[in-house]
């Protein structure tokens, strides 16, 4: 399970710290999130615990309007759950036993200057993409007419040379070697490289290439969502090949489904164009076109008409 640190939050977010305990290392797990209301009238049976909890203009009003003593309990009632963090936006005066409460059980408290609605947006976005499933891909990604195009197969077939060659057709590379996927969201795959090797490329017979410093800053780009996967392998004359293109092949890649090709490599072959056609193949396909299915329906209206020509000289 994948889990982003309350320093980092704090960080990332740019959140002011009312209380951290030292000893302290907490771990947030879960991208929901849980404004303590229900709570604070008692109701605790679906009570959220292991969720950030927000304290907004509501709730902070509502709290407000109670007599100490009964403000006290409750939130020493809500502090007993392991709470990863409590944060209390619009920069809101910090309740006195908010900070009792804290201590006693070793809880975070932060605070934001931002709305509530538009933190709790801002907040779910970046826990999402922090905490989304993630692995690595042997590949190279690139993007071609806006399409994350994820290129797959052995070493020295030849994946890196057509990325170079797609770059310098106009085209962006992503990552060269190994690809960091992780799932946004529920069907959203987004590719990037990892830092240490971002917007380098290695071309057998020339080395490492830096490709930001050969051709400028358009010719790279950081992230990309993988729209088509394309597995390029030595040409195989014993194998049967599509060459018609009507039935779809798929690979899954963490839960989700992504078109496929196979594409044969031998001398000759020019892939970077073939690549080029595939992604606007695709996007044909996308918008509901699809020139192999188009083909079939001719050739069978063709055979209907013939069919019943000889029909009618009988």
């Amino acid at each position: 399970m994948r889990s982003v640190s309350i320093d980092k939050l704090i960080q990332d977010l740019g959140l002011e710290v009312i209380h951290k305990p030292d000893n302290l290392m907490s771990e947030i797990t879960r991208n929901e999130l849980n404004r303590l209301g229900l709570q604070l009238v008692g109701f605790f049976k679906y009570f959220g615990y292991k969720r950030i909890q927000i304290i907004g203009n509501a709730e902070w009003h509502f709290l407000a309007g109670l007599e100490k003593n009964v403000r006290a309990k409750r939130l020493d009632t809500i502090f007993q759950y392991p709470i990863p963090a409590v944060i209390i936006t619009r920069n809101l005066d910090v309740f006195d036993e908010i900070i009792i409460a804290a201590k006693k059980y070793n809880r975070n408290i932060l605070r934001t200057d931002m709305p509530t609605t538009k933190f709790t947006n801002r907040l779910v976005n970046y826990l999402d993409d922090a905490l989304a499933p993630q692995i690595t891909m042997h590949g190279v990604l690139v993007e071609v007419y806006g399409m994350g195009i994820l290129l797959t197969g052995e070493s020295g077939v030849g994946k890196s040379e057509t990325a170079l060659e797609l770059v310098k057709r106009g085209h962006r590379l992503v990552a060269d070697d190994a690809v960091q996927i992780k799932k946004v969201g529920e069907d959203l795959l987004i590719g990037e490289s990892p830092e240490l090797i971002r917007y380098f490329l290695e071309v057998r017979g020339l080395g490492i290439l830096d490709i930001e410093r050969l051709y400028g800053i358009g010719a790279v780009k950081k992230w990309e969502a993988i729209d088509l996967v394309v597995h390029l392998e030595d040409w195989d004359s014993n194998k049967e090949y599509d060459r018609l293109g009507l039935d779809d092949e798929y690979i899954d890649i963490l839960g989700k489904k992504v078109l496929k090709l196979t594409i044969p490599v031998r001398p000759g072959r020019n892939v970077a164009m073939i690549l080029e056609v595939a992604t606007r193949n695709t996007r044909q396909k996308q918008f509901g076109y699809n020139a192999a299915v188009e083909l079939d329906k001719r050739m069978k209206h063709e055979y209907e008409k013939k069919k019943q020509n000889t029909n009618k000289q009988v």
